[in-house]
């Protein structure tokens, strides 16, 4: 499963900050973070199954990102989830417009949780909360549950994520953060009907194994200025270290 740290307007030089893994299975086609042919303002990687993605920024700033809700049973999903930031990046529609448009069509896609936002807005929705906030300036942490859940991935996660954002801001300490492999006490983690193995499996902030785990992780550093810079590293089975691609896109 997915995790997504995020200052909104907590920095005095970077209103916004980002710190995500994406977690998947290894074997699902992916295109690396490239920016797109047939939207050149779009700065994202892209899952190659279904054409979407799960996190992308643009030259303008409209960012989102998206994970999934972790059910045990859910409805069939008539759309990818991942179009759901596809298209607010190549919308110009306020975030709140957005996603009153999205929750008018909520039964169409399984659990999910998203996040979207301009210059001036970042907002957040789920279509198992059913309800559209908009996000004040702060910390905010998300996995698979709604967001703030204190699941133990996003507890410690903020905790170490506050701490570098106040003291020591930097790539390097970002992805460190992003690398845990801690596995939660059993006392601590959540009960979401998958059993206790699944529970601790899924409980670092970095998982890994020969079929799925963290694929990808990404920080993305947004300027006062309006300059970004989105650097992904990518992960095989176990953990392996495949890559990594780093740009900067201009308002």
């Amino acid at each position: 499963m997915c995790l997504i740290l995020f200052s909104y307007q907590a920095h005095p030089e970077y209103p916004l900050i980002i710190a995500a893994n994406r977690d998947e299975f290894y074997k699902r086609p992916t295109k690396d973070l490239y920016l797109w042919p047939d939207s050149p303002h779009i700065l994202a990687g892209q899952d190659a199954q279904e054409g979407g993605t799960w996190l992308g920024i643009t030259s303008n700033g409209r960012f989102s990102a998206l994970t999934n809700v972790r059910e045990t049973t859910s409805p069939n999903e008539v759309k990818s989830r991942g179009h759901l930031v596809v298209d607010f990046l190549r919308d110009n529609c306020s975030p709140e417009t957005y996603l009153r448009e999205v929750a008018k069509n909520h039964h169409l896609f399984k659990g999910f949780n998203l996040l979207v936002g301009d210059n001036q807005a970042l907002f957040y929705y789920s279509n198992r909360e059913h309800r559209i906030r908009e996000l004040a300036p702060g910390f905010y942490g998300l996995s698979n549950h709604l967001l703030n859940t204190p699941w133990p991935k996003v507890t410690r996660g903020l905790t170490l994520f506050k701490s570098i954002v106040a003291e020591n801001l930097s790539d390097i300490a970002l992805f460190s953060l992003l690398e845990n492999v801690d596995i939660a006490a059993d006392h601590l983690l959540p009960d979401t009907g998958i059993g206790m193995d699944s529970e601790r499996f899924l409980s670092p902030l970095f998982i890994k194994s020969e079929v799925y785990g963290t694929r990808s992780s990404a920080v993305i550093l947004k300027e006062k200025t309006g300059n970004i810079r989105f650097t992904e590293k990518r992960f095989g089975p176990q953990g392996i270290r495949l890559g990594s691609s780093s740009m900067v896109i201009h308002p």
